[in-house]
């Protein structure tokens, strides 16, 4: 099953959504703010309205002359208060003035009493209730009289519905939302055009890395590109400074290349010329069997070099290094020894192995085993060619005592390495100043690039002290792989 690639996404749209979905999110809850807010602006000025009418009748109330028990108003003000009630327009209002038991002086008998509230003479008070089906707000307060042991205070309320509360209201509410379904959708619009407009930078340095040449890897001026974006460009350039240097090394590592195989190539033409000539001019056939001779040293030459070239290749494949496995560094290292037993027979160099057998417990590693296999073969190629006659080569596996790596050495008794030379030694198609061994300069390039891939270090000393051995100190060349789990079992490369 495929894998579904995720969707592009648009830098604008982003921070759009993220700008306006708060926004819209927002909206509502200002409109029911809104709505809270004018409720309260509409109710302070009929509530004030209310409280002054209750006040001014309570303060008209007195108590009867021939009846100390009894209060009434004074002539007139009933039909008065009466028509100006009744004079409001819109919505319903009431009023009740209830006597010292109780009983009904003046006004609407609708109103309800105030349940379960302190009697609190003097002090005005609002409620909101329910008269014949419909929300009111009523003023209500207690009066004072210079009246001793009564049971209660005489009671005035004034109530009104809520119809014109709701009327004003609405009117704030419209004259605050309304406004905004306007200045809303110009604010996305202009939103829109500021972001189009500072993203236009960004636009402008696109089209400046567009028009540049397939060859320009130059560093991209930071100045030119808006403050936020200094990181990405600085990335950038240091993406375009790794690319400029590989591109350099492979430029440089294909004309070493070129050059190593024109040596090889111009044998081969040479002995070949000099062969056809031989057996133009009916030389005699010793002569013609020194060029075919030198022609198949040539083409050995040249297919070592390129058996190393390709070596190379399969070390720096990053991708390959990702497929590792688990293998035995100790049957590698047999099997190499034994796959070079014929050639030290023939230079008359001992090549042996030291350490523990495949069968053992040796530590499992993992990582690429044919690229640990060419490691190995490289160091013991190289111990070979620069070991004299009667010399010998060491391939050595040590394990760790306390089981975090793994040792592979590989010693000679050639003339060794000057400290100076030891970091050139791994340089392409470098050679050790003052040997006549023939070589590609590749192996130990391509050792050091296997050991960098698994995690490795590579250290390079003599062996022996300069001056105690005839034919040199010796090189002795360690790899120490780290090991990976705690597993001991030896077994073949899986």
């Amino acid at each position: 099953m495929a894998t579904r690639l995720p969707e592009q996404r648009s830098l604008l749209g982003e921070i759009l959504d993220w700008m306006l979905a708060p926004l819209l999110l927002l909206w509502p809850m200002s409109m029911g703010v809104t709505w809270v807010v004018a409720q309260g602006i509409a109710n302070r000025p009929y509530d004030r309205d209310l409280g002054e009418l209750a006040r001014h009748i309570a303060q008209r109330i007195v108590l009867k002359a021939e009846a100390p028990r009894e209060i009434r108003l004074p002539p007139g003000l009933t039909s008065t208060v009466a028509d100006v009630l009744r004079g409001e327009e819109g919505g319903a209002i009431y009023y009740q003035v209830l006597g010292l038991r109780g009983e009904l002086v003046a006004g609407d008998r609708v109103l309800p009493v105030p349940v379960g509230v302190p009697v609190e003479p003097g002090a005005l008070k609002f409620r909101d209730d329910v008269v014949q089906d419909e929300s009111v707000r009523v003023a209500y307060l207690w009066v004072t009289l210079p009246l001793e042991g009564a049971e209660q205070p005489p009671l005035v309320q004034v109530a009104e519905t809520l119809d014109r509360r709701s009327r004003l209201a609405t009117e704030i509410i419209k004259g605050v939302i309304l406004p905004q379904f306007v200045i809303l959708p110009v604010a996305v619009v202009l939103v829109w055009l500021a972001l189009g407009r500072g993203l236009a930078p960004l636009n402008a340095l696109q089209q400046r890395i567009r028009q540049r040449e397939a060859h320009d890897l130059s560093p991209i001026e930071e100045r030119e590109a808006p403050e936020e974006v200094t990181p990405l460009v600085r990335a950038i350039n240091d993406l375009l400074a790794r690319l400029d240097h590989s591109i350099g090394a492979q430029k440089h590592f294909l004309a070493d290349a070129a050059h190593q195989l024109k040596t090889p190539l111009a044998g081969l033409r040479t002995q070949a010329e000099l062969a056809q000539r031989e057996i133009d001019a009916g030389g005699n056939a010793q002569s013609v069997k020194r060029s075919l001779q030198q022609i198949a040293l040539s083409s050995q030459r040249a297919a070592h070099m390129v058996n190393q070239l390709l070596a190379m290749a399969r070390a720096e494949d990053r991708e390959q290094a990702l497929r590792q496995q688990r293998f035995n560094l100790a049957q590698l290292a047999v099997e190499t020894v034994e796959d070079f037993v014929p050639k030290a027979i023939e230079k008359r160099i001992d090549l042996g192995y030291e350490g523990p057998a495949p069968a053992e417990g040796v530590p499992m590693m993992r990582g690429q085993p044919v690229l640990v296999r060419e490691l190995i073969r490289n160091l013991v190629d190289n111990a070979l060619q620069y070991t004299p006659a009667g010399g010998t080569v060491t391939v050595r596996v040590l394990a760790d005592p306390f089981g975090q790596v793994a040792v592979l050495q590989v010693e000679d008794t050639g003339p060794g390495i000057p400290e100076g030379e030891r970091e050139l030694v791994f340089q392409p198609f470098y050679r050790a100043l003052g040997t006549n061994v023939d070589g590609s300069g590749l192996g130990l390039a391509i050792v050091r690039e296997i050991a960098a891939q698994h995690g490795a270090t590579l250290t390079v000393e003599d062996t022996q002290p300069r001056g105690s051995a005839p034919h040199g100190p010796g090189t002795r060349f360690t790899v120490r792989f780290p090991v990976v789990g705690d597993e001991g079992a030896a077994g073949a490369v899986t």
